[in-house]
């Protein structure tokens, strides 16, 4: 063991790699040190001068070069007539010319080694054709070199910490630590007077515009990244990069909150947002499901938007919806409560220990429940004696003060008084003083104590529905999910069956799949199917009615009608053969009399014969669960009320795939039906554990099997046990419809997934020096109770070598430092297991774990490893090693780093054999490795 083992900081460098080598390419945008404005101009009201005097009236440390070929100077300063004749090295450029000249200055500016531009200029793609054109001559030119571009058609960016301002708003931001990014550069004036009026600060005050280049995932990294940020606030149009988005922000609202204002949630406001942006508006539904599985808070005005960035900052999140309201005065309680309600928090139930002990200070006659009502005339004990008593219910999950002025109150010494409960551990604490000047100074002493108050209660209300909302789309991301009984990552038994239909289909020319084959893709997936014969004629019809046994149903057998019921297809328990017979006809009947003049391309008969399945009893619920299309998200699932009437319910939740069984249980409790499938008027519940894991498997068939463009189960029957089925409930899939991509489609335009799938090409076997066999694969969510056995292999020297300081074992494997270890995103990192099973128990065991992390705005990645000390030297960390790598060239990596301890040298050996350079740092006790892919 080393000497210098000794316990020297908390950072945990799987997440804190070494800030000097991780220069977001942004940095030029945000702190530069010199700076062109192309297009400056002495025209009073021009925008080229309202830039230029931005920038050199609010001083920012550098230096500021305007360019314009008509002028020998601007505003009393040198001016130059390109960029290419600055004599110095431009950081960043903020250009303010006609659009059809934007190309050109960006070609300038990438032969001038420009890091970073600003294009002003409007007139691109939200003009049409010729502006799209113009947006594709400025991406060529940009790739050509390094340089990041944000716009064009903005009002510019603001950082307001060191002073720049580069835009030609009227007014300097004020500084703070507010990031606030908006898709509308008129908004973002409209705010800045706001902000000034109310004293918000901005720590940055970015106006996107269309986002050719840099997204709304490269600002979210650098303001995570920026240590003057504590939250993040948004005005979104379109979301652009889907994937980039959601990559992004789950990763900093684990530490940061992310509050979102989306327009365009009606027809009409999606349609003017489009056309302002010249992008798609998508689903408004599909991108609440994002917001949700990213930990995003979603608000719907200005006004929210800060209250929660305040809020957010000052007081912890509530761990339920549980509110308790404490009020002096009845009306204002109740407001409180129907604001509450409407936004899905709920009243705390008061127990009758809090009640017992709130009558032995109270007045007689206060309410004897929620809200709390302590009586007009409440003094300051009064109000602090029943919250000390409120705040330790059990049953609350946060707490709402209300104050209104009265003969015996006393605003600002009841403020006073509520200091002490500033900070209650896991509970919020709320305040909403009314009476406007009366209570100003309560207010402002409150307030100063990170209490927040609100003129209204029900605002308040609304805000800690807000905040529970937050909890809850975090806790998505916190909870560790169960282990899928379909394996994704070792494969799923019958995939080649599936694909062997598909592509039988395809090769058809069909896009519809019947009945029959549908269900064989279920099934493959382990989702339980009714049992199903193919009948091409009566006598068929009637063989398998007999062999399934009566009552049975007749369905409609076609390559070419997917909804059955509408052409009279489907005929219901049917007893005998007489009855088996004239369903089939009828039904043939009825396809002939209602589609014999639809011709489909393929020229395909409508009417095959008939499907016969045995009369299940509908003793259940009928649900619903499919996957379609969104133009921005790609592939989408749907959970909700089935059945015929599945449109008229309209009971239904939407979510991303892939899922896993915490995010299926979510997608449940977003719909009316969950609490029947729970049980209700004395029904069991269904098994909601086999309806998760049933959505799980459903989800891995949407993300494997791309050539799907929709699909949908409906009905599923969820029967509970009954004495009606002895007690054996169950999921069956009754019906379904797949619907595949047009034969013009290529594999290259299948649309793409918005959170990346378990990267199955990462799976493999391999085997120890001592001939034991592992496989090695991607780490998964469900992995963490392996992980915290597998903490409890290691030695201290093993920890040191890899965290570069001790760490307790009670730290390393706590759930929420283990979440952000096993609950990855792959397109941001990749880590890799080795895992051994136990031949004779089954038993599982995590002996090594590998990690490649990207570097935020690079090409660039760090790597680390963590071998269990009984498995060293049997060739993991060598094999880790490779596999990593070449996870990098397969990412597009181009350069991967790893600092390692001086005295860690069988580490450094690896480095070396595998091709890294492994050299000194300025710290001696840290060697640098480093390879080029």
């Amino acid at each position: 063991m080393p000497q210098s083992l000794k316990p020297t900081t908390n950072v945990d460098r799987a997440y804190d790699i070494l800030q000097a080598e991780k220069v977001n390419p942004l940095h030029a945008i945000f702190a530069p040190q010199s700076v062109a404005v192309i297009g400056a101009s002495e025209k009073a009201g021009s925008v080229g001068r309202t830039i230029l005097w931005n920038l050199i009236s609010s001083p920012f440390g550098g230096t500021v070069f305007p360019v314009n070929p008509k002028r020998h100077s601007v505003l009393g300063i040198k001016a130059y007539p390109s960029i290419a004749e600055i004599p110095e090295q431009i950081d960043l450029a903020v250009i303010a010319t006609p659009a059809p000249t934007v190309p050109s200055v960006i070609a300038e500016c990438v032969d001038a080694g420009v890091k970073g531009a600003i294009i002003i200029s409007a007139g691109f793609k939200e003009a049409g054709a010729e502006g799209i054109a113009l947006e594709q001559e400025i991406l060529t030119q940009a790739r050509r070199g390094r340089i990041r571009i944000i716009g064009p058609n903005c009002l510019g960016v603001m950082s307001p910490q060191s002073g720049l301002n580069a835009t030609f708003a009227s007014a300097m931001a004020r500084s703070g630590n507010v990031g606030f990014l908006s898709q509308s550069g008129a908004l973002c004036t409209a705010i800045l007077d706001w902000s000034v009026r109310e004293n918000v600060g901005f720590s940055a005050f970015v106006s996107i515009g269309s986002m050719l280049d840099v997204g709304w995932g490269d600002l979210i990294y650098y303001l995570g990244d920026d240590p003057q940020t504590k939250s993040i606030v948004i005005y979104m149009e379109s979301i652009g990069d889907a994937r980039s988005f959601i990559s992004a922000a789950r990763e900093v609202a684990l530490t940061k909150p992310i509050i979102v204002i989306k327009a365009g949630r009606t027809a009409a406001a999606a349609k003017a947002a489009a056309s302002h942006t010249g992008a798609l508006a998508g689903s408004d539904a599909v991108l609440d499901a994002a917001f949700r599985r990213c930990g995003v808070l979603r608000v719907n005005s200005i006004s929210d938007l800060f209250d929660m960035a305040e809020v957010l900052a000052k007081q912890p999140r509530p761990q339920g919806p549980r509110l308790t309201i404490l009020t002096n005065a009845g009306g204002p309680g109740v407001l409180a409560t129907d604001a509450l309600i409407e936004t899905g928090g709920e009243l705390a139930a008061i127990s009758p220990e809090v009640i017992e002990s709130l009558n032995k200070i109270l007045p007689q006659h206060w309410s004897h429940n929620n809200p709390i009502d302590i009586l007009g005339d409440a003094d300051p004990q009064r109000y602090t004696q029943a919250l000390e008593i409120a705040a330790k219910d059990p049953n609350s999950d946060g707490l709402l003060v209300i104050l209104t002025p009265q003969a015996m109150t006393d605003p600002t010494q009841t403020a006073e008084q509520l200091k002490p409960y500033a900070q209650i551990p896991g509970k919020p604490i709320l305040a909403s003083w009314m009476g406007g000047a009366d209570v100003a100074e309560g207010e402002i002493m409150l307030n100063r104590q990170r209490i927040p108050t609100y003129p209204y209660p029900d605002t308040a209300a609304r805000v800690f529905s807000y905040m529970w909302q937050s909890s809850y789309n975090l806790r998505g991301i916190y909870e560790t999910p169960v282990l899928p009984a379909i394996d994704a990552g070792n494969g799923i038994p019958y995939r080649n069956l599936v694909e062997n239909i598909i592509s039988s289909a395809r090769q058809a020319g069909r896009t519809i799949l019947t009945e029959y084959e549908s269900k064989q893709i279920l099934a493959a997936y382990g989702i339980p199917i009714v049992a199903t014969c193919v009948a091409a004629t009566e006598d068929e019809a009637v063989r398998c009615a007999e062999n399934l046994g009566y009552p049975v149903v007749v369905k409609l057998y076609s390559q070419t009608i997917t909804h059955k019921t509408d052409v009279g297809g489907v005929q219901l328990n049917l007893q005998d053969a007489d009855a088996v017979r004239r369903a089939y006809r009828t039904i043939e009947a009825n396809v002939c009399e209602k589609v014999a003049n639809i011709v489909n391309s393929q020229q395909l008969p409508h009417f095959l014969g008939v499907t016969v399945q045995p009369m299940v009893k509908m003793d259940g619920y009928e649900l619903i669960i499919g996957s379609s299309l969104d133009p921005q998200f790609g592939p989408v699932l749907l959970f909700g009320t089935g059945g015929q009437l599945v449109e008229v319910f309209q009971d239904r939740a939407i979510a991303l795939p892939p899922l896993n069984t915490t995010l299926a249980r979510r997608m449940m409790e977003h719909t009316k039906i969950y609490k029947a499938l729970k049980g209700v008027r004395g029904r069991q519940s269904i098994d909601m554990d086999a309806l998760e894991q049933l959505l799980v498997a459903f989800s891995h068939l949407v993300v494997e099997q791309r050539w799907i463009k929709e699909i949908d189960i409906n009905p599923l029957l969820a029967t509970p046990p009954s004495p009606h089925n002895q007690g054996n409930g169950g999921l069956i899939a009754l019906d379904a419809r797949v619907v595949l991509h047009e034969s013009e489609i290529t594999e290259a335009q299948l649309p793409k997934l918005a959170i990346r799938p378990y990267p199955t090409q990462y799976v493999g076997e391999w085997t120890m020096k001592d001939g034991t066999p592992v496989t090695i694969r991607p780490i998964r969510p469900e992995d963490e109770p392996l992980m915290v056995k597998f903490h409890e292999t290691l030695s201290e020297e093993s920890v040191y070598f890899r965290y570069f300081h001790m760490m307790k074992l009670s730290h390393r494997i706590t759930h929420e430092r283990l979440t952000r270890i096993c609950f990855i995103d792959y397109d941001r990192e990749m880590a890799l297991v080795v895992e051994h099973q136990d031949a004779q128990t089954g038993t599982r065991q995590i002996l090594a774990v590998g990690r490649l992390s990207k570097l935020h705005g690079t090409n660039a990645a760090e790597f680390a490893m963590l071998v269990s000390d009984r498995y060293q030297c049997q060739g993991i960390g060598t094999e880790l090693v490779k596999r990593l790598l070449q996870v990098g060239r397969d990412e597009q990596i181009t350069h991967i780093r790893a600092d390692i301890l001086a005295d860690n040298y069988g580490m450094q050996r690896v480095c070396e054999k595998l091709g890294f350079h492994v050299e000194a740092t300025s710290d001696t006790t840290v060697m640098k490795a480093e390879i080029t892919l």
